[in-house]
């Protein structure tokens, strides 16, 4: 057999099925295609956020804040960041939100002298101002398991330790999903969150089991959509580059 003819013989041995069962709607694989909907076009630059976002904090303005209780935000903003000033309180986004891919850049303090455990580098960033994914300096820094950077605090503990060295940006990726209430107030669904930090899975569609509480255990109460909290705890930790966006 010739080359030619040897070629053209693997050719038809090995052409794939669906080209040799015309007439046999069982094996049409065109019967598996779907075509709509078409899915959104979302632009994604490389140093920014996703064109369908909300923009949260894009290193200077703070419009979409608010103070703890309402009114001008008492932190400071500089070089791209903003900055808890201690003893100001927490702040909060003026908008409610409820399932959200939530973005966010996070710095603790370069000084550690004197400060160790839940003392170095604490703030908090509150979904639903209920539920607390923890932010600490948690690089060479023992404490509680399920208080260190990247838990639920005192509810999961992260899989891995992803910290940085202080004074370094890290980030969280945040995929939350809030819990569901019947109209009697009944819980139906409990809340969930995947958790990526500096882009190591921390966090594994974990179940919470309520609210974040710092003596006893958690509980649900039934509540509506609500603001992300960025909590104030006595530490400059700074914060760059929050965007979200509404699932």
């Amino acid at each position: 057999m010739t080359r030619t003819l040897l070629t053209a013989a693997c050719l038809l041995a090995t052409a794939p099925a669906f080209a040799q069962t015309s007439g046999d709607p069982a094996r049409d694989p065109t019967k598996t295609e779907v075509w709509k909907p078409v899915p959104a076009i979302v632009a994604t630059p490389s140093n920014g956020a996703p064109s369908d976002a909300i923009v949260l904090f894009d290193g200077k303005d703070l419009s979409a804040w608010e103070a703890e209780q309402g009114g001008r935000v008492p932190w400071t903003v500089a070089d791209g960041a903003m900055t808890v000033v201690p003893g100001s309180k927490g702040i909060r986004t003026k908008q409610d939100f409820c399932d959200i891919q939530l973005h966010v850049e996070w710095r603790t303090p370069t000084a550690t002298a004197g400060f160790d455990g839940q003392d170095r580098g604490n703030s908090g960033i509150f979904l639903q101002e209920l539920y607390e994914l923890q932010v600490l300096d948690s690089y060479n820094n023992p404490t509680y398991a399920n208080g260190q950077a990247g838990s639920l605090y005192k509810q999961a503990i992260p899989l891995v330790n992803a910290s940085r060295a202080p004074g370094e940006w890290q980030a969280y990726d945040i995929i939350w999903k809030a819990p569901r209430f019947s109209q009697g107030g009944g819980l139906t669904s409990p809340a969930r969150i995947t958790v990526l930090h500096n882009g190591v899975l921390v966090q594994d569609d974990t179940v919470l089991s309520g609210k974040t509480e710092y003596i006893g255990a958690p509980s649900y109460a039934p509540h509506a959509c609500a603001p992300i909290y960025l909590q104030e705890h006595g530490a400059k930790v700074s914060y760059r580059n929050i965007w979200v966006r509404e699932l």
